[in-house]
């Protein structure tokens, strides 16, 4: 992006073509966002699953997800995801190596979720390290890759026969249960001013029709 489209006038050009309301919910959504948890999913075969997952996303303040599709290089399903795609950073990968090693750069701790293993059950989880939350696929779980990396385990507590969920019901259930904790605490949560700033800029030009048109004119307009 050019750096005259990182700017306060540029923004400010842009929220001109939005409602009130819009930049209101813009801001407030914002203000509920946060990267101190993301969601890393590991070459889930059905795609819809994914899209489940973005949606909890979008639903629980979470601003990013991690796709790895070493496997299975299949595309959000839109009517599923629900225009969440819009709101959410996505991430792709093309090996759980380089999604772990992208995340550990940024300060996450590798949490594997899994019923097996010595984990810890989701209401003794420690909330307060910044954490990558992995998911495996339907059929197999986590990888050993994953799984050998992982720096904890985490377990959603079970009482029936079924020992285990599906998987965007299971990223739903842990993403309520360790967001709710987060926004109840004193942690320093939020999104940077500086990383609020940018958003607002993404969302309202993945708000404006013919975005292309309007930024045109804009640099026109500024050439002078």
């Amino acid at each position: 992006m050019s750096e005259k489209l990182k700017t306060t006038e540029y923004l400010t050009y842009l929220e001109g073509f939005l409602t009130e309301n819009r930049k209101a919910k813009f801001l407030e959504i914002l203000q509920a966002r946060t990267n101190h948890f993301t969601v890393a999913i590991e070459d889930v075969y059905q795609m819809h699953n994914t899209s489940a997952v973005m949606r909890s996303c979008d639903v629980f303040g979470l601003q990013e997800l991690h796709v790895v599709e070493q496997k299975y290089g299949k595309k959000i399903d839109s009517q599923i995801a629900m225009g969440a795609q819009k709101w959410v950073d996505v991430f792709q990968y093309p090996s759980n190596q380089s999604c772990l090693k992208a995340l550990k750069a940024k300060g996450y701790q590798i949490v594997a979720t899994t019923p097996h293993f010595d984990s810890c059950l989701l209401e003794d989880f420690d909330i307060s390290k910044k954490s990558a939350l992995f998911f495996g696929t339907e059929r197999d779980g986590l990888s050993e890759e994953v799984m050998s990396q992982a720096d904890c385990f985490l377990k959603i507590p079970m009482v029936g026969f079924t020992e285990s969920l599906n998987i965007s019901v299971a990223a739903a259930i842990i993403l309520q249960n360790l967001t709710n904790r987060l926004r109840n605490s004193d942690m320093c949560w939020k999104l940077t001013e500086e990383e609020i700033f940018f958003k607002r800029i993404d969302w309202a030009r993945k708000s404006i029709k013919d975005i292309n048109r309007i930024e045109e004119r804009y640099l026109n307009k500024e050439s002078f």
